[in-house]
């Protein structure tokens, strides 16, 4: 018998087993607490944010996984910085602007996506993003951000990451 998928979109660690989730998982004979509680576990750091939930379910033995599609980087980025959509003019035309820490928030949001092998490497990864959508950094353009990171002028605050990066990537 064929995998069957169901797909919710919900605030990240926030499912709740009431329609449309109860009745999708009740359907193909899931246990609906035991679900909710595994989904709200796999995606309580993206609390705030809309994420995509997909239960694969195997309808014969009754197994299932559970896979994450997190927010892509823009929508996080702009969450933080309170924008609503990035600029036609990301260069002459701000839309908002980010801490370091922020922006380091969202290179560990998207860790097992990114193929950087450092957290300073994914921090660069998101400042070129934040430029290209016209995010300032600290009041500061990402470019230059980006050369004060490579200049190790964010070594300290990096170190404070570091363990969480090692964790999540």
């Amino acid at each position: 018998m064929p995998k069957k998928t169901l797909t919710f979109t919900i605030e990240g660690g926030q499912a709740k087993p009431i329609p449309p989730i109860k009745p999708a998982l009740e359907s193909v004979g899931l246990p609906v607490e035991e679900v909710v509680n595994k989904i709200n576990e796999m995606t309580k750091r993206y609390k705030g944010f809309e994420v995509t939930v997909k239960v694969i379910v195997d309808e014969e033995t009754k197994e299932y996984e559970i896979e994450i599609i997190p927010p892509n980087i823009t929508d996080l980025l702009l969450k933080k910085a309170g924008a609503s959509k990035p600029s036609g003019d990301p260069i002459h035309q701000k839309v908002g602007n980010l801490t370091y820490e922020q922006v380091i928030e969202v290179a560990l949001l998207k860790a097992p996506e990114l193929t950087a092998k450092t957290l300073k490497g994914a921090v660069k990864t998101v400042l070129g993003t934040a430029r290209a959508i016209g995010l300032t950094v600290d009041g500061k353009d990402p470019k230059e951000v980006t050369r004060l990171t490579d200049e190790g002028a964010y070594d300290e605050v990096l170190s404070k990451y570091e363990e969480e990066w090692e964790s999540v990537s």
